[in-house]
C-alpha cells in the first residue's frame, strides 16, 4: 500500500514539474518573440499571437520554426 501511495505522489509530483516547465518555456518563448527583430512587423503580432492563444504548443512551434532555425 505504501508503494502504491508512493506511486502516486511521484506521478503528481512529475505533472507538476512538467507544468511547472512548460509555463517557464511559454513565458521565454513570448519574451524572445516580443525582442526578436522580424523583417515585416505584422510577423510578430501573428507570432505573438500564436504564442499566447495556443500557450505552450505555440510556443514549441515557434521554438521549432523561428528560434531553433535562427542559432547558426
Amino acid at each position: 500500500m505504501a508503494l502504491f501511495l508512493i506511486s502516486i505522489l511521484l506521478f503528481f509530483l512529475a505533472i507538476i514539474a512538467l507544468a511547472v516547465f512548460l509555463t517557464v518555456f511559454w513565458i521565454l518563448m513570448i519574451i524572445d518573440v516580443a525582442k526578436r527583430k522580424f523583417k515585416n512587423e505584422n510577423d510578430k503580432i501573428v507570432w505573438i499571437l500564436i504564442v499566447i492563444l495556443l500557450s505552450w504548443l505555440g510556443a514549441v512551434i515557434y521554438y521549432f520554426v523561428i528560434k531553433k532555425d535562427n542559432k547558426h
